[in-house]
């Protein structure tokens, strides 16, 4: 019985994304991390932008998740 053996082939190579389209989604998400992590870890008390306790009900599992304290 004859065995036929395939000739190699090349390894696929991945598909380049330019810069240029990653750095501003990249930015983007960044600044949107940042401004989330402020809401969740820093928005009550002497830092507050929003007056009230609406921010801190929404977030407020969200604070104990991550760890920060908040009462």
């Amino acid at each position: 019985m004859a065995q036929t053996v395939a000739p190699p082939t090349a390894t696929p190579m991945p598909a380049k994304l330019p810069i240029g389209t990653i750095v501003p989604w990249a930015v983007f998400f960044g600044i949107l991390m940042l401004v989330m992590l402020y809401f969740v870890g820093a928005e009550q008390g002497a830092t507050s932008v929003v007056s009230g306790e609406d921010v801190h009900e929404w977030v407020h599992d969200a604070r104990h998740l991550l760890g920060f304290p908040c009462h």
